[in-house]
């Protein structure tokens, strides 16, 4: 593979469980043409052996600030001036804790003071940790100072628990990458909806569905991270916040469209990932419903199609849908994309073992006028990554026509 424009990549590596995962990123980082070095903090060896990265690398590995030899050189200095990229993984809540801080008392930290590099991080640990508040702030804090953060994504964690805190595959972090170049949404502002909505039955009772918000929240992730604007439209999740510029929590469709069309004058690029209720019931108890009857009846009213409304307003954002259907996917979303105007759509599967709401991995058919494309199988976060790439390519295509 040809070898990227600035290619000499610093890896750091500190000291969670996943670490040896980072083993397997420095092969995948040097198929796409980097130049990796490691450098590991005094946890990170207690787990893996800086001799097994030195064998993958083909660089000695740097574990220590007061290394006799190497700092005859001040060689701590030299590589944070060789580096292009310093990306860390996993980079752990200490980790984070001190770099937020400003504290320089290992080497890797050090570097992370001394260098003129894009830094990068991708953030594992346990989710209770993740989501306490000292965390996000230190992860605040470290965005504004223009660290990327890779990450993380909901599973199983060592610990037992599941929950957000692990970290991206290799391949994941691998593909995230990528020269500074201008990225490919630079300026572009994107409106996106996510997760599900509630419609109220009574005070303590709600009609909903199974969707978790995963999808919508990796694609608002995967589109920040290529330069665009994001708003994002939420229902409730018990997702973090993705980088965006606005995060409008919603619950109830009515909330959902008022928030989507009160906005759509300032996107270019409109995606509904969110699983919207198509009908809400039309008088909701003031009180809670007693169970005294045999059987209850409820009247239900439709709500809007804020997809729809969307796509036909006069001058449309490029516009993206979503289907998800039990059975005919293909045929089902062929029909939402021409009787609704819409520019691409992205159907799949649910019900099944595999996949849909509620899981981590999914597929989708991508589908457009004149034209599809089969993304298989694979991790929410990744298909995040391939679906916007390839909204990227018929936006651009779209705008490039227009122009």
């Amino acid at each position: 593979m040809s070898q990227h424009l600035d290619s000499r990549l610093l890896l750091g590596v500190s000291g969670g469980i996943s670490a040896y995962k980072s083993v397997d990123l420095v092969r995948r980082l040097k198929e796409r043409g980097f130049e990796v070095r490691v450098v590991m903090t005094q946890a990170a060896t207690a787990l893996i052996t800086p001799l097994t990265f030195q064998a993958v690398s083909g660089h000695p590995v740097r574990t220590r600030l007061f290394d006799p030899v190497a700092e005859a050189g001040m060689d701590h200095i030299e590589l944070a001036r060789w580096a292009e990229w310093l990306l860390i993984a996993p980079a752990t809540a200490d980790l984070m804790a001190r770099m937020a801080a400003g504290i320089a008392d290992d080497l890797l930290t050090t570097l992370v003071l001394a260098t003129d590099a894009q830094v990068c991080l991708a953030p594992a640990m346990n989710q209770h940790m993740w989501r306490h508040p000292a965390t996000q702030e230190n992860l605040e804090t470290l965005r504004a100072r223009g660290a990327r953060i890779l990450g993380p994504i909901d599973g199983d964690q060592a610990c037992g628990d599941v929950g957000p805190g692990r970290m991206l595959e290799p391949i994941e972090i691998a593909e995230s990458i990528r020269p500074r170049a201008e990225p490919p949404l630079a300026g572009v502002r994107v409106l996106l909806t996510a997760g599900p909505t509630r419609e109220p039955l009574d005070p303590v009772r709600y009609l909903g569905n199974r969707s978790s918000g995963r999808m919508g929240y990796a694609l608002a992730n995967v589109l920040c991270d290529l330069g665009a604007q994001v708003i994002l439209v939420s229902g409730p999740t018990e997702l973090p916040a993705p980088p965006v510029v606005e995060l409008v929590s919603v619950e109830t469709a009515a909330e959902m469209h008022a928030a989507v069309m009160g906005r759509t004058t300032a996107c270019d690029l409109f995606v509904a990932t969110a699983a919207v209720a198509d009908y809400r019931p039309a008088s909701p108890a003031a009180h809670k419903i007693k169970k005294d009857a045999a059987e209850l009846s409820l009247r239900l009213i439709r709500n809007p199609d804020i997809l729809a409304q969307v796509a036909a307003l006069p001058n449309p954002p490029f516009t993206v849908g979503f289907a998800a259907e039990t059975r005919e996917v293909e045929r089902a979303a062929r029909d939402k994309l021409t009787s609704k105007g819409l520019d691409m759509i992205a159907a799949n599967q649910v019900g099944e073992p595999l996949g849909g709401f509620e899981s981590e991995d999914n597929a989708l058919t991508v589908l457009w006028d004149g034209g599809r494309r089969d993304l298989p199988m694979m991790t929410k976060t990744r298909l995040a990554r391939e679906l916007a790439l390839l909204i990227v390519e018929r936006y651009r295509e779209r705008h490039a026509a227009s122009t």
